[in-house]
């Protein structure tokens, strides 16, 4: 436990998430480390989401609600909250998420015994809800890319079999529930955005792991810290997931590596991404043709997302090399 006992600001977005909301406040009221505030904003929910959270937030815990008029999606929603936020680190948590009770004060811990790192960010071992069975599944253990540009969530729904038991650095963290150092967010935020609010939903996570990793802040798995996350989206629901769902995440595949995507990488992954790319488009083609949007989007704004690239070229700091790695490797020991 900490003795200086940093502060803590728990943000969360909901959007129609009333059924979530009890439980996830609820397991932040338990936490053990003391000095937190809470921030909910809420994305113009249908059902009773932003009464609810009035209604559970604790006395004692410094809360605000913000109702949004419109869906900004993870991104916007995420950015507003930590706008309203003054802690110096930020826990971004989904409403379907229920840490255990020393899920903070790990990662705390965790962030602050590696002073030869610049850590930006920590996150935790996360199970996943409503396992089928009895049997406990990994939800979440880190974040590893793949030569596809994949960005894929270490042992998501893998049997728990104690796997992943040793800290580590990773590529990255979901938002599902990371710890954020608010001098890496302010270091690597463009516009004052820390998500980019054109992301909307669905890989704005790991779009914000690039740029803390081209700013060489370090992002580290503890595996002691744990998280019950009850996931609504996964690939193989992809038939199911709503339309603008499916049209987020495919845009912003693309957006993604518009970004950050060098010469290097592009030589590295040209291969596997290109046949990606192209199984993608039959699939929208033939199956999912509401995601044909997608395409129309980035063509309309290509100004926009090069002047963007440029600007997170300028500001970058790391080699090549030090990116591109981990599109070969899944970790890196501590």
């Amino acid at each position: 436990m900490h003795n200086r006992a940093p502060g803590v600001t728990v943000c969360i977005v909901s959007h129609n998430s009333a059924d979530d909301l009890p439980h996830c406040l609820e397991a932040i009221t338990h936490q053990s480390h003391p000095a937190l505030e809470i921030v909910v904003v809420d994305c113009a929910s249908s059902d009773r989401s932003p009464e609810m959270a009035r209604q559970l937030l604790p006395a004692d815990i410094p809360c605000k609600v913000i109702d949004l008029p419109e869906n900004l999606g993870f991104a916007g929603g995420m950015n507003r909250a930590i706008q309203e936020s003054s802690a110096p680190y930020i826990l971004s948590l989904n409403p379907d998420a229920q840490p255990g009770r020393e899920y903070i004060a790990k990662l705390l811990d965790r962030a602050d015994c590696h002073t030869e790192y610049r850590v930006g960010a920590v996150t935790g071992r996360l199970l996943r809800s409503g396992s089928s069975g009895g049997e406990s599944l990994l939800d979440a253990c880190g974040m590893r890319l793949t030569l596809t540009w994949r960005h894929l969530d270490r042992g998501s729904g893998r049997p728990d079999r104690g796997q992943w038991s040793a800290p580590e650095r990773v590529f990255g963290a979901t938002g599902a529930a990371t710890l954020f150092r608010r001098e890496a967010l302010d270091d690597v935020a463009v516009s004052s955005e820390v998500f980019a609010a054109e992301f909307h939903s669905y890989r704005e996570d790991a779009e914000l792991c690039f740029r803390l990793r081209e700013r060489r802040w370090e992002v580290l798995y503890e595996p002691t810290a744990e998280c019950r996350h009850r996931r609504h989206s996964v690939p193989a629901r992809r038939r199911a997931l709503p339309a603008t769902i499916n049209y987020h995440s495919l845009k912003n595949r693309y957006l993604l590596r518009a970004y950050h995507q060098d010469t290097a990488n592009l030589l590295l992954t040209l291969i596997p991404t290109a046949f990606r790319d192209l199984m993608a488009l039959g699939y929208v083609l033939t199956v999912e043709r509401s995601s044909l949007a997608a395409y129309r989007w980035l063509w309309e704004h290509r100004r926009q997302i090069l002047d963007r690239r440029a600007l997170l070229r300028r500001q970058r700091t790391c080699s090549s090399w030090e990116l591109n790695r981990w599109f070969l490797r899944r970790r890196e020991s501590l």
